[in-house]
């Protein structure tokens, strides 16, 4: 935050920035193409189709400059009264260096005040967010690329692994809750609407699962929750399977070990890598000490939501 910027000037409904006067406006008023090509000149691949999907869950702000121009986004997503993510805090190249995103995160801020907060930063953001006293959790690894057919694997012992079913949204929300550390019941059935997912099962109990779905230039596997590598691997390998030969994502915090090495042989090398940080409070769940492996986050289900 540049020395000398106050709460007041951050939370203003405008500034001067860049010599035009910009002002704060809801995203939902803006048009989803001007969205998209907001998103795109910092290279990120959400098509307004995704846009629409955030806007539908969660809430958010652009900064729009005298002419129509949209300089700049934040977005939060509450999931309940303790706890919010946020993300698609974007500014213009141009910007970057005139506070307009420590402007956008104060109006961010304000909105979700009072809650534990986390969000995944880009390297470009890294300092803002250090600035706004958030601090450092853990690595995420984007791995994307063209899928190539996986290799065959052994079926994880007494797991029976199937398509997701509308009734499976109550046992898949209470594993997702157990790794998330928050229920995203309501998310988990809009994605479950718009994917195709896997779930596996032992002794007719849900274990693990995955979903998959168009997301920018192809499509993205997320959330992935299960106990281990091998369960993970099982339910991943179908889409990575129905989708060689296309682009294919999938975001993980998993650093190494047999579900990463999986990843590599699929064709989804390591792209690009962000930080988790949180805000108030720890973000990700802290492993147990229980007799049984505790499900964990295996994929995100994106970088904005966590």
């Amino acid at each position: 935050m540049r020395q000398g910027v106050g709460v007041s000037e951050l939370t203003s409904e405008s500034r001067f920035v860049d010599s035009f006067e910009t002002h704060i406006a809801g995203i939902d008023s803006v048009a989803l193409d001007k969205l998209h090509a907001l998103s795109m000149t910092v290279a990120w691949p959400h098509r307004g189709e995704d846009w629409q999907f955030l806007r539908e869950f969660g809430q958010g702000i652009v900064a729009i400059d005298e002419i129509g121009r949209i300089l700049g986004s934040a977005m939060w997503f509450p999931y309940d009264a303790q706890f919010a993510t946020i993300g698609m805090v974007i500014t213009s190249p141009r910007l970057q260096t005139n506070g307009a995103g420590q402007w956008l995160m104060g109006h961010a801020l304000n909105q979700v005040a009072g809650r534990n907060l986390g969000l995944n930063a880009t390297r470009a953001a890294r300092r803002l967010y250090r600035s706004l006293n958030f601090v450092r959790e853990a690595l995420v690894f984007q791995c994307h690329g063209e899928a190539i057919l996986p290799p065959d694997v052994e079926p994880p012992s007494g797991a029976v692994i199937r398509a997701v079913e509308a009734g499976d949204l109550e046992a898949i929300a209470e594993l997702d809750c157990v790794a998330f550390g928050t229920d995203r019941k309501l998310l988990l059935a809009r994605l479950m609407a718009n994917s195709k997912g896997i779930v596996l099962s032992r002794a007719g109990r849900i274990e693990a699962f995955s979903l998959c779905r168009r997301f920018g230039r192809g499509h993205v596997i997320g959330p992935v929750v299960a106990r281990s590598d091998a369960d993970a691997i099982a339910v991943v390998r179908p889409h990575a399977a129905e989708h060689a030969g296309a682009f294919l994502r999938l975001d993980t915090r998993e650093q190494g070990g047999a579900f990463s090495d999986f990843l590599s042989r699929c064709g989804l090398p390591v792209y690009d890598i962000v930080t988790t940080m949180s805000l108030g409070g720890p973000w990700l769940p802290v492993a147990g000490r229980a007799v049984a492996p505790e499900p964990r986050t295996y994929a995100l289900v994106s970088q904005a939501l966590g």
